[in-house]
């Protein structure tokens, strides 16, 4: 298994493209919901932000720790971003030990969930990461943000005016 928070370093580093992205086209999408009930696209950064690190703490053995403000705005959620990232970056790869010796309680809406460690982090943190990342990337794409998949994951590659045939 890989060290939790290099994973979540790697994608918050995307979000903030994304966020940077809908910020320099038009901030008003940040209001943009994909459905009347669902989360708004700054409320879901700010899900895949708590997320980051309400998976990465206890699996270092570490209390969970937050970093939002009361600015709700993508000024304001940006740097909770990147508070959240400087803080993983603090997290030393021992800190992780060995995963299956965790265990990690938490709530899942109504539900009261019990995990080890490797379970926690596939089967429960990433998935609740990448949901809210990628309904923010949604969001973005449905208002006309010009951002593709490169922008989501940071390895993809493709030529200026590219698109997928119809």
């Amino acid at each position: 298994m890989t060290v939790p928070s290099r994973v979540f370093l790697h994608y918050l580093e995307r979000l903030d493209t994304l966020l940077q992205r809908v910020a320099a086209t038009d901030p008003a999408v940040a209001a943009n919901r994909l459905h009347p009930d669902m989360a708004p696209l700054l409320q879901q950064a700010r899900t895949a932000i708590g997320f980051a690190l309400r998976v990465s703490c206890p699996l270092a053995g570490r209390a969970i720790v937050s970093f939002q403000g009361d600015d709700f705005t993508l000024e304001g959620v940006r740097g909770e971003l990147a508070r959240t990232a400087a803080y993983l970056a603090t997290l030393p790869a021992e800190a992780f030990g060995d995963p299956a010796a965790r265990q990690v309680d938490t709530v899942a809406g109504f539900a009261d969930l019990r995990f080890n460690g490797p379970d926690y982090f596939l089967l429960y943190g990433l998935p609740n990461f990448f949901f809210h990342y990628s309904m923010v990337y949604a969001i973005a794409r449905q208002a006309g943000v010009p951002v593709g998949k490169s922008d989501f994951d940071g390895f993809h590659a493709y030529p200026a005016g590219f698109s997928f045939p119809a």
